[in-house]
């Protein structure tokens, strides 16, 4: 039987609003970030959906929308989920990020050169940490917040070519089916919930 992966991205942040990249580097949630994560908390609510397991990025950002959501309830912080190392370039303008090339999907290598990480190196440490806390999940849904480029990396690795590209929006949800016999995830759907619960 297949656990179900709750993999959400954490609320607008500071950097977010300035447009600034944010990687290793952290600022804190907006008013419109706080906001996002306790429509997700209600989605949650609205659907009926209890987590047997919570867990975020130890970073400030991901730990906040968590705690948004759960309150006061337990939950783990674990390094191997935390955003895309963009090394020199943490800080800087979004408008110096290097474009994508038309036959490019990611970054690549690109951060590299500059004391960061590659998209291999992201979807590495992803898969590992979260099949880890999949293959020792005791329930049915385990929640994970951490951060759009990781999540992008994963998704890379693991998406499903018969839906729609996520947007990976501040709290957007990727929701994926972990099939324990393999250690595989399948993406099922992506929940927008700033656009009404939008599922793509």
């Amino acid at each position: 039987m297949s656990k179900r992966l709750y993999l959400m991205r954490h609320g607008e942040t500071l950097f977010n609003k300035l447009g600034r990249i944010q990687g290793a580097c952290d600022s804190p949630l907006t008013d419109d970030g706080i906001r996002q994560a306790k429509m997700a908390k209600q989605y949650y609510k609205d659907n009926n959906i209890i987590f047997s397991r919570c867990v975020t990025s130890t970073q400030e950002r991901a730990s906040d929308t968590l705690e948004l959501i759960i309150e006061n309830e337990y939950c783990d912080r674990v390094k191997g989920i935390k955003e895309w190392n963009f090394g020199l370039y943490e800080g800087a303008m979004e408008y110096l990020n290097p474009p994508h090339k038309p036959t490019e999907e990611s970054y690549g290598d690109f951060f590299l050169d500059y004391g960061g990480e590659s998209v291999d190196q992201v979807e590495k440490r992803m898969t590992e940490t979260l099949r880890n806390i999949m293959e020792n999940l005791e329930g049915d849904n385990a929640l994970i917040v951490s951060h759009g480029g990781a999540m992008y990396s994963f998704y890379l690795k693991w998406r499903n070519e018969q839906l729609e590209r996520p947007k990976f929006n501040n709290c957007c949800i990727l929701v994926y089916d972990f099939d324990k016999n393999n250690s595989s995830f399948e993406l099922i759907k992506s929940i927008d919930v700033m656009n009404k619960y939008k599922e793509e």
